[in-house]
């Protein structure tokens, strides 16, 4: 098998950390990707994303926690371990550490007569396959003794690593890699290395969105071509990137951006969940693809009864009810599962139903190139419905009118508002895709900024007098998919709860960086920067404009942004991926909104 020294790897880590151009990360991932060999390409693009695996997969976590770390980077340098902490405390960072007593133990190694020859012509070279299967065993040593096993495999790595190999390894094994590269730079890079250039990028974003796995998508193209990846299609056990919607306020303006008809469908405050079946084997991925199926074994019994296909992949919300009256509960209510080990305990205290709404896969059939009736269509076909296990209530109209008064019963019903979906000749599943097929009207809410957003954290401020000392400010920022960026929208600092502010710094501790992340976009410079990657639900004022944020910056007045004035935490959004945060596009749209609601309001003059 042909394998690629890890050097090369972590010489492009550290090139990556420099680069804030995210054309320059593109160009010299390509480079990466060119020079690495098909065997191991799947592994160098997990190493980017900081992971062994996909989520998905459900692999253990590494489980090392700083101080086994320490201990490894003291056996491995033959040093003590409180040198190993007093570093650590002056440089603030383990993998700077590790870079240091490489370098020193090389040194002194060197200037060893006994292991000259070792270390001039005997050195040890990692490659990528040992470092990752090194890390793999790493996270699958489990039980009585792991522990040393844990400890003895990363000295080993760390021993016949060069200082900056080490660097990358300790900074991999905590979680704080922060390369500054997401899924689309990768997708971007792979187009240019063996596609030809960015008009291959569709082509390999299609087949990523319906196979989540971006280390198997590089393996394909890198081994195959760009023409291999055009015949992909759904795959039981392998989740599709889920279809995203758009949101309006007016019926009659979200009809005719759907195409004058369209089926409206309860919004369901639950948990969005995509259900694979193959036989009697039954998979749940999460809105953002993680394997959820341990939470919900009534739901694994209710799809083995409720799918009718041998095969099958289908979409619906997992909601909460009362176990006494059977309404409808927050999605709050759902977490209760997560946090509880006794899962047949937690079933009884918190039941669920599902309402399904989507169809992608039928036996061998893939759906997602269908038109959404006859996706609809297929599910009702596939579905044995039940009280706990149905079909989405759902209407079809092009009456605003109509589509109004049903949003109310939705609401009534204890839903969280409707989902509009065109079903025009062109309404395929757009995985992974936000867009104009799907808009989602939600409950407005007693204030002028009318619907919740979701927002990314990407710094924090200290407080003062008694928040003295604590992070207790958020910087948060909105996506822009089109730059694969993050521009900043507000800072918030009401909203939390004590316990919540006194948490803030042990839950923003693993995601703060010394620098601006590369994908931020900020005129603000905060007293730590955060890498994106907590989603917060936020509800304001109003929006306006600002001269201080980035958001749609230009788009309404030269030089200014959007911003939301009074802004107030209600929640983290742990169901989300930083790339799901409300859209830049999507606040240009409520601005808009909001200027016609006052220009309607506003008294004609005589």
């Amino acid at each position: 098998m042909a394998d690629l020294e890890f050097s090369v790897v972590a010489e492009a880590f550290e090139a990556m950390e420099r680069i804030t151009s995210r054309t320059q990360l593109t160009l010299l991932l390509a480079r990466l990707f060119k020079r690495t060999p098909v065997d191991v390409i799947d592994k160098v693009v997990y190493m980017i994303q900081g992971r062994l695996a996909p989520d998905w997969k459900g692999l253990p976590e590494l489980g090392v926690g700083e101080k086994l770390l320490v201990k490894a980077i003291s056996l491995a340098y033959k040093v003590s371990e409180s040198r190993v902490e007093s570093l650590y405390k002056s440089l603030g960072d383990l993998g700077l550490v590790a870079e240091r007593l490489a370098r020193e133990y090389r040194s002194k190694a060197r200037r060893s007569t006994g292991l000259m020859a070792f270390m001039e012509g005997g050195e040890t070279k990692l490659t990528v396959s040992r470092v990752y299967d090194t890390l793999l065993r790493v996270a699958f040593a489990q039980g009585e003794g792991s522990r040393d096993i844990k400890l003895k495999l990363i000295a080993g790595l760390l021993t016949d690593a060069d200082p900056r190999e080490a660097k990358y390894i300790v900074r991999f094994i905590e979680g704080r890699l922060r390369l500054g590269v997401g899924d689309a730079t990768v997708l971007d890079a792979l187009a240019l290395a063996f596609g030809g250039g960015a008009h291959a990028r569709p082509v390999i974003e299609r087949a990523y969105n319906l196979r989540a796995d971006l280390g198997h998508i590089a393996r394909i193209v890198a081994s195959l071509g760009i023409d291999a990846l055009r015949g992909v299609e759904p795959e039981v056990g392998i989740p599709i990137r889920p279809m995203l919607a758009e949101r309006g306020k007016d019926p009659a303006e979200i009809l005719r951006k759907v195409g004058g008809k369209a089926l409206v469908e309860y919004k369901y405050d639950g948990e969005r969940a995509q259900i694979h079946k193959d036989g009697d084997n039954i998979i749940i991925f999460s809105r953002r693809l993680e394997n959820i199926t341990r939470m919900y074994p009534d739901v694994v019994e209710m799809a083995r009864k409720g799918i009718k296909a041998g095969k099958a992949i289908v979409e619906g919300e997992i909601v909460a009810v009362d176990p006494e009256t059977g309404e409808l509960r927050p999605f709050q209510e759902l977490m209760r599962r997560k946090r509880k080990h006794d899962i047949h305990k937690a079933m009884r205290e918190v039941p669920v139903h599902v309402y399904l709404f989507d169809a992608l896969l039928r036996d061998s059939e893939d759906l997602t190139s269908k038109i959404l009736p006859e996706r609809r269509k297929a599910l009702e076909d596939m579905i044995v419905e039940s009280e706990e296990w149905r079909m989405a209530e759902s209407i079809v109209t092009g009456d605003p009118e109509e589509l109004w008064s049903f949003f109310l019963k939705a609401i009534e019903d204890g839903a969280e508002g409707v989902m509009v979906k065109a079903i025009h000749r062109e309404s395929v599943y757009t995985a992974g895709v936000r867009g104009w097929l799907w808009v989602k009207l939600k409950r407005d809410y007693k204030s002028e900024m009318i619907d919740t957003v979701d927002l990314v954290v990407v710094g924090a401020f200290y407080g003062r007098g008694k928040r003295g000392g604590k992070l207790s400010s958020l910087l948060m920022a909105a996506y822009d998919p089109e730059r694969d960026m993050f521009p900043t929208v507000c800072k918030v600092a009401t909203g939390f709860t004590d316990e919540e502010l006194d948490r803030m710094n042990d839950m923003l501790k693993p995601y703060i960086i010394p620098r601006r992340h590369p994908r931020v976009d900020s005129k603000m410079e905060p007293d730590v920067w955060v890498e994106p990657a907590l989603v917060a639900e936020i509800l304001g004022a109003e929006l306006t404009l600002s001269p201080m944020h980035t958001c749609c910056l230009g788009a309404v007045r030269p030089g200014v942004g959007i911003s939301i004035r009074f802004p107030r935490f209600i929640r983290w959004r742990d169901d989300k991926r930083p790339e799901d945060a409300t859209t830049t596009h999507e606040l240009l749209e409520m601005y808009r909104r909001q200027l016609r609601r006052i220009e309607e309001a506003a008294p004609t003059e005589a």
